[in-house]
């Protein structure tokens, strides 16, 4: 694809991520209180539906993201960004017109298994733009999933105080809508399908990679990004309240330090990704998930608002540094014959620590306190450095012979 054909549809892609980004997003903070008009419940039976509709989504995401991922590379990643979408505007259509919680239930967890825009979004633009310009495309790419996921709620919370709660819904189905037109009329993919007798295993794109451990790494480096980021979703207003003295602010100042780290990972990505386009995508990684571990530990011990707000201030710029890196180096070191899948086992991944993030925080902080949950984050991300060193040492090694060479 020529180079204004790539930056075309990074264009459009980017506005889908947007779009699927404040999907998912506008709808999550009333949840909750959406489902109580769904029924009688108490304290309890209530927590426990949230919970179980919050998580029910990634579940079902990570079970049938690498399904899809194989037939994107059997017929193209458009057509899944197509189906998706579409998927996603049936959905939360439904979901606005729920006649009760199990009815709701249900459909988020088939939300969940046509979900997978993003990362085929991801695919398409990883195939097409040149290597040297992978890192500032992908980290551009990811940043309107970001901005996304941060006006939803926003959003949601507007269309929620003036219309009701199912007009969030539909106002999400529609925007979803938009995005299938959009992606249908204006994204273009040179793919030629492959029939399923021509497709190279999954198991031989793994042995084709130069640096398969490195891959897996990424994967499990994903996981512990997004349950780190989750882990103090479920208590974040409390331990703000614990530091505030007016009640009435609670709730602003919340929303502020629960967004700061992705308005700074915004404004960064791009840089970083361009910065690892210069000095290697793995060296920033690795300085990021280090800098992540610097981040978490002062975090269990602060004692006022400030310090909590430059720490996740401090946090967006590791998040800035990984995420661009991530792809990128999936995009170097992943054989084109397999970006479908390989992207998808990374979504996977992802709505695993979606998952499994906001459970251990809950445990972590019932146990313990709410700031010994910031403890454990950091001994993840520091574990993760571990699992990551041995995949990232290759690449150096390898890049360090053809230098002495």
């Amino acid at each position: 694809m020529e180079k204004a054909g790539w930056q075309k549809n990074m264009v459009f892609l980017w506005f889908g991520n947007f779009m699927t980004g404040m999907g998912f997003s506008m709808t999550m903070p009333f949840l909750p209180l959406y489902i109580q008009t769904l029924g009688h419940f108490n304290a309890w039976q209530l927590n426990l539906l949230s919970g179980t509709a919050f998580a029910i989504t990634f579940l079902a995401k990570a079970i049938a993201s690498p399904f899809w991922g194989k037939l994107a590379d059997q017929y193209g990643r458009k057509p899944m960004c197509l189906r998706a979408s579409l998927g996603m505007t049936i959905t939360i259509t439904l979901c606005g017109l729920a006649p009760n919680v199990w009815f709701l239930i249900v459909i988020r967890g088939i939300q969940g298994c046509f979900s997978g825009y993003i990362n085929n979004a991801n695919a398409i633009i990883a195939a097409s733009v040149p290597v040297e310009k992978s890192g500032k495309a992908m980290g551009t790419l990811a940043t309107g999933n970001v901005v996304g996921t941060l006006l939803g709620p926003l959003l949601g919370g507007v269309l929620a105080g003036m219309f009701g709660y199912r007009a969030s819904f539909f106002v999400t189905a529609t925007m979803m809508f938009v995005t299938f037109l959009l992606t249908l009329f204006f994204v273009h993919e040179a793919f030629t399908p492959v029939t399923k007798a021509e497709m190279v295993p999954t198991k031989q794109v793994f042995s084709q990679m130069a640096y398969p451990r490195l891959i897996w790494g990424l994967f499990i480096t994903t996981m512990v990004i997004q349950a780190a980021n989750m882990s103090i979703t479920s208590f974040i207003s409390l331990l703000v309240a614990s530091m505030v003295k007016n009640p009435s602010q609670v709730a602003f100042v919340s929303g502020v330090v629960s967004s700061l780290p992705g308005i700074v990972t915004l404004i960064a990505s791009p840089i970083l990704g361009a910065l690892s386009d210069r000095v290697g995508a793995e060296k920033v990684l690795i300085v990021g998930l280090v800098m992540a571990v610097i981040c978490f530990i002062p975090m269990s011990m602060i004692h006022n608002i400030w310090q909590l707000g430059i720490l996740r201030a401090l946090l967006g710029v590791s998040d800035a540094a990984l995420l661009p890196a991530i792809q990128a180096l999936m995009t170097r070191y992943v054989p084109k014959a397999g970006f479908g899948r390989i992207f998808s086992y990374n979504q996977s991944f992802q709505a695993m620590g979606s998952v499994g993030g906001p459970m251990l925080g809950s445990v972590v902080a019932s146990l313990f306190n709410y700031r010994s949950v910031f403890l454990m984050t950091a001994i993840l991300e520091g574990i993760n450095v571990l699992v990551l060193w041995p995949g990232t040492r290759d690449v150096w090694r390898h890049h360090t012979q053809k230098v002495t060479v």
